[in-house]
């Protein structure tokens, strides 16, 4: 293996400098440096003389190179910023070896042309991986089967169709599907052109106690003109009604069909032994019940907690941005046609609004390599990274209540149900069964719901890197050689930074390039750079299919270790594995190291042959099994003793910063936020004792005076910007009414009976007005007219209205959708 070997590079990393040699080699970048101690300390016994630090080329996100001529006596400098959050500068003596360096990793990173020249193909495993073959560790048939699914077990409502073994029915969809017994592979063909890439709505989960479900599948394709498809309405009908098919308390599976269950307890119990629900979930309870009838109308008895069905599709995106995708012939359903459920609307962001997000995040970061100061933290507020984590963990645990307290089936869907859908999709799962806390479970919920259900790993990731992240700054930085605690300015990207928004400026009414892997919600993203338009590769050949846009960049399977984390950090006994298990498997999401990651598919594996071409990342986790074990970890499962119930649910009040992943301390990135933590606990333990009289206990029960309520503290810390009432739910829908945080507002009381309701004009009807108005042109103010929640035009305006007659306000939500603003849309009613 040619290694180029560089000697006298000086390395800065957190703000201190090592000097070493530089090797580059076919795959990585290698720094060698003396293990010296700090002050001087004796090192231990038989401790290494050299300390290597590794680089993978494809995790390298930005690379700028400054050159100086060595008549100046300063070094030239090569600055890379990780995917993995590691910040290093390497500073050269010799301007040519530089440059040579600068090139040598940008042909090795951003001009292969090919992921078949990633690590991944000629990666021959240790040792210790040998044993292992993490291809195998995941059999559709098998999970199915430990959920109670299989030809030879009672039917529960569900069977495995082969409909898709050779992908020609739907490429992006797995082999094995399993859907409702009673609907037959005919009517699942005729269903499947109503869903965008024929991803119809099919189980990803059965809950073992209830035998409840989650499906999931793309967006219909309803379009202005209200298309309905009698198929698919069947199919989802179905998948809601597949638990009345079988008598389920008197059901027994085998200990081979089904994971062991936990001790017996009534939803009551269940209920009253996890943490007390915040304002944030109670609102959205009370949202999806709408006015759900609480007593048996047969017997007058008040129905138990759970007893009750609420059926819920759960459309991911924001109001917005599902009206924008209904204008381009797809949308979300037309609850007249699904009676038999409600919708729910939540307000997740397109992957251009968290790319952003991200990059906020990381300019917050970015001297990380020269400085040891703290990040900014106005950019850290700023990003909203926090918002976006804790509005997918809200997402995930609604389904999650409504499936395992409620006894409802969801569907889960966003535009074509392989971003937001397999986030949420999998962390509801994870609050569920204990099973995928554990680090096999883990590894097949990972396997299940996003490599094979799908997910484009390749556009998420851009693993193949682009030439616009290879930067040369010249000129007028030249000279001015980076030192440990120095700012450089950064007068190259500010210059940069200005030139790419005067870009966005011109060009934010250009819709995008409509790629196949777009899930930005029919909103357009800034446009490519144009110099590089010129160096695309050929359309329709593999190279580009493979290439990296940038503009479809997004850190989706990020956010969702995110989530997890957030989720071991407040159970910290509850996961079998560590925080270390998350950033590693982060780190090789980018590596190219392992296949896993490299394909968008469960076809486009099989066709590259990647089980025998390459390995698994399973096997790097498994063959070092010991290194990622939670030392806290309680298996134990009880629903009657508080700590160990099967259920989980994140404290939404508590996300905090992933400081282990960002390369910083506890105190760099959370400090700010305990302490408004504290101060709000304080404030609200102080108007405790004021409402309670002198006894200030958090724990004393407030008078009850006129049917009023006293204000009570937070039963956690709040951090900034992430209000208690802000819930993810934007908006419920059914056939008959539609409901939203304001208008519930507006409603006396908390009564969920006396909510405002607006009658629904999701009817054929309605999408003809809404299409004639957008043809007069004025239907750019009331594009949401009647859709979801507003009157329609022919109801004389009657009904909710949230809009009024602030045409500022309709100008700025207009604005908002023309131009993708990332700020926060919630459920528009106009008129």
């Amino acid at each position: 293996m040619h290694i180029k070997k560089i000697p006298n590079v000086d390395a800065i990393r957190g703000g201190e400098k090592h000097s070493g040699e530089l090797h580059l080699t076919e795959h990585h970048i290698i720094f060698i440096f003396p293990n010296v101690l700090p002050d001087g300390a004796p090192p231990p016994p038989n401790a290494p003389k050299t300390r290597e630090v590794y680089i993978a080329y494809p995790i390298i996100a930005n690379c700028v190179f400054r050159p100086c001529p060595s008549v100046t006596g300063r070094p030239s400098a090569i600055r890379l910023r990780c995917r993995d959050f590691m910040f290093i500068n390497f500073n050269f003596p010799d301007e040519i070896q530089a440059k040579d360096a600068f090139e040598y990793i940008r042909n090795r990173t951003c001009r292969l042309g090919s992921i078949e020249k990633l690590y991944a193909f000629s990666y021959q495993p240790l040792k210790l991986e040998k044993p292992f073959n993490g291809w195998n560790l995941y059999d559709p048939r098998a999970e199915f089967r430990r959920q109670g699914i299989s030809t030879k077990s009672v039917d529960r409502g569900w069977r495995i169709s082969l409909i898709n073994k050779d992908y020609t029915f739907s490429p992006t969809y797995p082999g094995l599907l399993v859907v409702p017994s009673k609907i037959s592979d005919n009517v699942i063909k005729y269903a499947a052109a109503y869903r965008s890439r024929q991803r119809i709505p099919v189980l990803t989960y059965l809950h073992s106690l209830n035998n409840c479900s989650i499906t999931r599948s793309s967006q219909p394709m309803v379009g202005f003109r209200g298309n309905r498809s009698i198929q698919d309405e069947k199919l989802v009908s179905a998948c809601f009604s597949a638990s009345a098919t079988v008598e389920f308390n008197g059901l027994e599976a085998s200990a081979s069909d089904a994971a062991e269950p936990s001790p017996a307890s009534s939803q009551a119990d269940l209920r009253d032994s996890i943490d007390p629900e915040s304002d944030t979930e109670r609102l959205e309870d009370e949202l999806i019940a709408g006015n759900d009838n609480n007593y048996d109308s047969k017997t007058g008895k008040r129905l138990v907690y759970g007893a009750q069905q609420s059926n819920l599709i759960v459309d991911a995106r924001p109001t917005i941005n599902a009206v924008v995708m209904q204008a381009m012939g797809k949308g979300s359903e037309n609850m007249e046609y699904y009676k038999f459920a409600k919708k729910a609307y939540l307000n997740i962001e397109n992957i251009h609004v968290m790319r952003e997000s991200l990059n906020t995040v990381i300019e917050a970061l970015k001297d990380g390599d020269i400085s040891r100061l703290p990040p900014n933290r106005e950019l850290l507020a700023k990003s909203g990274w926090l918002k976006h984590i804790t509005g997918i963990l809200d997402g995930s645990a609604l389904i999650a209540r409504q499936v395992g307290i409620r006894h409802s089936h969801v569907l889960i869907h966003c535009s074509d149900g392989w971003d937001r859908t397999s986030q949420l999709s999998a962390l509801s799962q994870l609050m569920l069964d204990p099973y995928y806390r554990t680090i096999e479970g883990f590894i097949v919920l990972v396997e299940k719901d996003w490599l094979s259900f799908g997910h484009m790993f390749q556009q998420r990731s851009g693993l193949l890197n682009h030439e616009k992240w290879f930067i040369v700054e010249k000129d007028a930085m030249a000279g001015a050689a980076i030192q440990p605690g120095e700012s450089d300015g950064r007068a190259g990207e500010a210059f940069e930074n200005a030139l790419a928004s005067a870009k966005r400026f011109f060009n934010k009414n250009r819709t995008n390039d409509g790629n196949a892997e777009s899930d930005g919600d029919g909103v357009s993203s800034p446009p490519d750079d144009p110099s590089q338009v010129n160096k695309k590769p050929a359309a329709g050949t593999p190279e580009a299919s493979e290439a990296t846009r940038p503009n479809e960049i997004s850190p989706v399977f990020h956010q969702f270790l995110d989530a997890t984390y957030q989720l071991l950090r407040q159970h910290p006994n509850r996961f079998e594995f560590n925080e270390r298990f998350l950033r590693r498997l982060l780190y090789h999401l980018y590596a190219g190291q392992y296949g896993t990651f490299l394909w968008n598919s469960e076809k486009a594996r099989k066709d590259a042959h990647a089980t025998e071409r390459t390995r698994s990342v399973w096997d790097y986790f498994l063959s070092r099994k010991s290194e990622f074990i939670n030392r806290d970890y309680d298996a134990t499962i009880d629903d009657r003793q508080s700590g160990r119930e099967r259920l989980l649910f994140p404290k939404l009040s508590e996300i905090r910063w992933w400081y282990q992943l960002f390369g910083r301390t506890d105190a760099e990135m959370n400090e700010y936020l305990d302490l408004a933590a504290a101060r709000d606990e304080r404030l609200g333990n102080f108007a405790m004792g004021v409402t309670t009289g002198p006894t200030p206990s958090i724990f004393a029960s407030p008078p009850n005076t006129g049917g009023t309520r006293s204000p009570r503290p937070p039963s956690s810390p709040q951090p900034p910007s992430l209000p208690l009432s802000k819930s993810v739910l934007t908006g419920v829908e059914s056939a008959h009414e539609a409901l939203t945080p304001e208008q519930r507002a507006a409603g006396a009381g908390s009564n969920p009976a006396s909510l405002k309701h607006s009658a629904s004009a999701d009817t054929p009807g309605a999408f003809a007005t809404n299409l004639a108005k957008l043809r007069d042109g004025v239907a750019g103010l009331d594009i949401g007219r009647g859709l979801f929640g507003g009157p329609s035009a022919s109801n004389g305006g009657s009904g909710s209205n949230t809009g009024g007659g602030d045409g500022k306000k309709k100008e700025q939500e207009l604005t908002d959708m023309s131009t993708a603003s990332s700020s926060e849309k919630g459920s528009l009613e106009m008129s």
